[in-house]
């Protein structure tokens, strides 16, 4: 590993320590406290971030990737950012349940798996790869496979391919970026939390900032929670621990922010997804408490992650900027990848296989933003260049022994010993470097706003044998991905915009079965065309889009060739809705339709099929009210519907749609003074038993059973 990010990472072992230190920083005198209609939203959000919308569960727009902060009604992308409040009030522990509410996101994982991963706009992001999650707008920083929400203060999606926006995604995700807004020190906060979530898992989480200073320059807020248990799952437990520090110094011209992050999650009896045997129609999905995988499997993950940012303002129009920082990943797992089901009665054939992976992740960039006028037409420039590094090793040993099992029926199986390799081989390296420059223009005090923008993006890869690393294969490549972006705000409330975007993805390899072994194609270059309406109606806001993304696919021909033969086309409506109805009744959610159509493939009879995974309809839509009653009790509840998903391209095989109903009560008063809020939900109210999602490559998860959740929080 290189020696900037190693300093960086590791630096990240004292973080708890700190966390012990601040814990023992004297409270605040205590104070009257006075209690919204709404709820009780703790600290005001951080300076730099865009301020709440009505209601307090979205904010009013998002990060841009180099475009930065963008208020929604500026903006000639579709972003949605949640908000602590929203995440904390859904007590959502993972960013995908965090997204859950999201029309055009959704996770084809369940709970009880080891990873998130995410379909958005119909195309895949960090699924069987990873370190597809952006951290303050940087990749390389955030956690490889599970992003858990304690140190999150937004959570952010980027809809559509961003490459000229955000770089390529280290792992070829084009259907949009998921970006972590980490928590720093805002007002002085101090909040102790205890949850519990069925069968038997239970933790706590500290939360505590600061500002110090005569101008209250210096801020540092620090995040540790600790959480184990048995799970929903039949025979499944699961431990977590979190530490985070953000330090921060906000001068009159310098301000500087320090981001230090741990993490760690173990699973005994993770779940798994599942693989279908060719030919056999799917079967109903089991009771989602079933739990195939044997109480010796495991699943241990440990994340290391640091990130220092830099900005100086030059002039009170040029601000310059740097970024540097990098993580560690290390996993060390025995279970299968994936259990087959070989007939419609459920049964199964599962391999275990040891494996251990160890990814180290460096990124630097810098640049400058410059805001000035030429004439009538105001500026705002950017220019940027970045470097990325990525290398990973890892041991894959052939499995040696098998267990039957039955979906409906698992079967207890005696522990089978695994094969060891000693050494960690080499896996792969790459370097993805990038050069961005941007500039939207503005007129009529921002009625018309055009955005033009352009990145040269280079990448770089070396591929080594798996278990042996001699190299294999090798790659140098570049590509050039544009970016254009119109508003037009005929009144201040309504802005219609449109883009066109590219998206930018590695080449895939040959695989070992094809002729061409080895061989590596060039980029995938992904379109985007986009257009909508926003609409802010006061404290309720509406969008409606409209998109078609084209993305090519690396294919085996019948004549064993790999090749860039075929194509994937999704073309989508979106409508979301979010704020307030009224003051005492909040609404989240939205529709979206889409028509996924394979346009190419080396495979004639599948041309006009729908792609793996794509459902017609996603549809959310949640909603609170605060009984009037009851001062401080909130009613919450959402409807979660996913169409029907294919999970092979011939399209013979699919998950029927599936809907979820998730209820919930919140109630917040004072306890000795001080501000209290207990929160009670249950997801899956009705017990359905789905399949939840389908990964890329046909492999499908059951749905989570009947969970509940409950929690207490207390500001000290």
């Amino acid at each position: 590993m290189r020696a900037p990010c190693a300093a960086i990472v590791f630096a990240g072992i004292w973080l708890v320590d700190f966390g012990t230190a601040a814990r023992a920083q004297d409270a605040a005198p205590g104070a009257e406290i006075q209690l919204d209609e709404i709820s009780v939203a703790g600290a005001a959000a951080p300076p730099g971030l865009v301020p709440a919308y009505a209601g307090g569960q979205v904010a009013q727009g998002g990060r841009l990737g180099l475009l930065g902060n963008t208020e929604t009604k500026k903006s000639p992308f579709s972003v949605s950012s949640y908000t602590e409040k929203f995440i904390r009030d859904r007590q959502a522990l993972t960013a995908s349940e965090a997204l859950a509410l999201d029309p055009s996101v959704r996770a084809t994982q369940t709970t009880g798996a080891p990873f998130d991963s995410f379909y958005i706009r119909g195309f895949p992001i960090n699924e069987n790869t990873s370190g597809e999650f952006a951290f303050d707008g940087v990749y390389g920083v955030a956690p490889s496979f599970r992003v858990f929400t304690d140190y999150a203060e937004r959570i952010e999606v980027l809809k559509g391919p961003s490459a000229a926006l955000s770089g390529v995604a280290p792992n070829g995700g084009v259907g949009g970026v998921i970006n972590i807004v980490p928590k720093r020190a805002g007002d002085d906060l101090t909040r102790f939390t205890l949850d519990y979530g069925s069968t038997a898992r239970g933790g706590g989480q500290f939360d505590v900032a600061r500002r110090y200073g005569p101008n209250r320059e210096w801020g540092a807020r620090f995040v540790g929670s600790l959480r184990g248990g048995d799970t929903p799952f039949d025979r499944q437990s699961e431990t977590t621990g979190v530490g985070a520090l953000a330090l921060d110094y906000q001068g009159e011209r310098f301000r500087a922010w320090l981001y230090l992050l741990a993490q760690t999650d173990r699973f005994d009896a993770p779940l798994r997804p599942f693989l279908l045997q060719a030919g056999v129609p799917v079967p109903r999905a089991p009771d989602g408490r079933r739990n195939l995988s044997q109480p010796w499997e495991y699943s241990d993950v440990d994340d290391r992650g640091g990130l220092l940012k830099l900005e100086y303002d030059l002039t009170d129009q040029v601000t310059l900027f740097g970024d540097i920082g990098g993580s560690l990943t290390g996993v060390e797992r025995y279970f299968a990848s994936a259990p087959t089901i070989t007939n419609i009665r459920g049964d199964t054939t599962t391999t275990p296989q040891f494996y251990s992976l160890g990814v180290e992740r460096f990124t630097v960039d810098g640049g400058a933003r410059a805001r000035f006028d030429t004439g009538f037409v105001r500026h705002a420039f950017v220019v940027q260049a970045s470097l990325y590094q990525e290398d990973a090793a890892r041991r894959l040993p052939a499995g040696r022994g098998s267990y039957l099992s039955n979906i409906y029926n698992p079967i207890l199986a005696p522990y089978i010993a695994p094969t060891v390799i000693d050494s960690r081989p080499r896996l792969y390296d790459s370097t993805l470097t990038g050069v961005s420059i941007a500039d939207t223009m503005s007129v009529f005090e921002e009625r018309i706003l055009l955005t033009l923008g352009v990145r040269q993006q280079g990448i770089e890869a070396h591929n080594y044998t798996s278990n042996v690393g001699t190299l294999a294969s090798s790659y140098d490549k570049s590509a050039t991905s544009p970016l254009v972006g119109i508003v037009v705000r005929p009144w201040e409330n309504v802005s219609l915009y449109g883009n066109y975007i590219e998206g930018l993805s590695r080449g895939d390899v040959a695989p070992a079965a094809a002729s061409n072994f080895g061989e590596i194609l060039a980029p995938y270059v992904a379109h985007q065309v986009e257009a909508g309406v926003k609409v802010d109606w006061g404290t309720l806001g509406t969008t409606f889009s409209a998109f078609q993304i084209t993305r090519p696919i690396g294919e085996l021909s019948p004549q064993r060739r790999f090749a860039q033969t075929g194509e994937q086309r999704v073309s989508g409506l979106e409508f979301s809705v979010y704020g307030e109805i009224t003051p005492q009744a909040r609404i989240l959610g939205g529709l979206t339709l889409l028509d996924g159509v394979l346009t190419r493939t080396a495979v004639a009879t599948n041309v006009g099929n729908t792609p793996i995974g794509v459902p017609r309809v996603q549809l959310n839509l949640g909603a609170e009210w605060d009984l009037p009653w009851m001062p401080g009790l909130t009613l919450n509840g959402a409807v979660i519907y996913t169409g029907r998903q294919f999970i092979d391209t011939a399209n013979t095989q699919a998950l029927p749609g599936w809907a979820r109903l998730d209820l919930g009560l919140r109630y917040t008063t004072l306890i000795a003074g001080r501000k209290a809020t207990f929160r009670a939900n249950v997801l899956n109210v009705t017990g359905t038993n789905y399949w939840a999602g389908v990964a890329s490559f046909g492999t499908f998860f059951q749905g989570a059973p009947r969970t509940y959740l409950l929690s207490m929080s207390v500001d000290l």
